[in-house]
């Protein structure tokens, strides 16, 4: 490079279209996407910034706050060293004593390498799986007495944010959703009622959900439906309800006219994986989120 890039906030409705752009063009080249959904609406909620990395054009664009990093490059401008040399102003924006995650979308090789320049170690591996075609569910016998129903919004909202905090007490984002985050997502777009189905058992007590995600393909793309949250009351495990929902969900998705089922699951969630390739899910990217302990303690 001849010049170091810079980096500027990225505030106003102007520059975030902007990181919109960057972020679209990156998810057409690369076949996904390199802000998750989560710091997309941590933007638009003011509760992280959005940053524009320029070196005449623009460049690439980051996401910073909350603890969080994300960055990427244009893809026309990589290997030039540009998030090498962008990094530095965004890291100084970290206080001192804030440890700092980042995710690598695709888990590629230069990623890692600038993760270890940069003090960062690696602490979680998360797998996208997907099928095409969606299969038809093998007949088993159903999971004891549960009943499949849908969400009710407005209803159910207390009962379903109380479930998944128990569900995923130990996932450092899913289980942190509150009733406002619901919400959020329930004003988005892509949001349909009738692909949140929910487990009940004899009781009417909720203990298990199958959350479905369909977004509008682009064209030529084929329709892509993900099974964006599933889970199981501890108490009703091992009994088969998993497998129940995911075919439930896996039969909606087919009715919805999806062609490939995706998911994220933890590589570690040993059970979890396993059910989903005896559906015939296999790997389709790897994701791997880096931490740098405190800025002090790195040096």
């Amino acid at each position: 490079m001849n010049s170091s890039p810079s980096v500027h906030s990225a505030t106003d409705a102007a520059a975030q279209a902007a990181v919109r752009r960057v972020a679209d063009h990156a998810a057409s080249v690369d076949g996904y996407r390199p802000f998750n959904e989560q710091a997309m609406l941590d933007v638009a909620s003011g509760h992280r910034e959005p940053f524009l990395i320029t070196d005449g054009d623009v460049v690439g664009a980051a996401i910073l706050g909350a603890g969080e990093l994300d960055l990427v490059v244009v893809p026309d401008e990589r290997r030039r060293g540009i998030a090498s040399a962008a990094l530095p102003a965004l890291l100084e924006r970290v206080p001192a004593d804030e440890q700092l995650f980042a995710w690598a979308h695709g888990d590629h090789p230069g990623a890692a390498a600038l993760a270890a320049r940069f003090g960062f170690a690696s602490v979680r591996t998360l797998l996208q799986l997907r099928v095409a075609p969606i299969p038809e569910p093998a007949p088993r016998a159903d999971a004891g007495s549960a009943g499949i129903a849908l969400f009710r919004p407005g209803i159910d909202d207390d009962e379903w944010v109380a479930l998944n905090a128990l569900v995923f007490a130990h996932h450092p984002e899913q289980g942190a959703l509150t009733g406002a985050d619901l919400a959020a997502r329930q004003a988005e777009p892509w949001f349909d009622a009738g692909d949140l189905l929910v487990a009940r058992d004899a009781d009417g007590r909720m203990i298990g959900y199958n959350w479905l995600k369909i977004e509008e393909a682009e064209a030529g793309a084929p329709r892509v439906g993900e099974i964006y949250v599933i889970g199981v009351h501890p108490d009703a495990a091992g009994r088969g309800l998993g497998r129940t929902l995911m075919n439930a969900g896996l039969a909606r998705l087919r009715e919805r006219g999806c062609e490939a089922a995706a998911l994220y699951v933890e590589a570690d969630n040993e059970p979890a994986v396993r059910l989903y390739r005896s559906l015939g899910f296999t790997d389709f990217t790897v994701d791997v989120q880096y931490r740098r302990g405190p800025v002090s303690a790195s040096r």
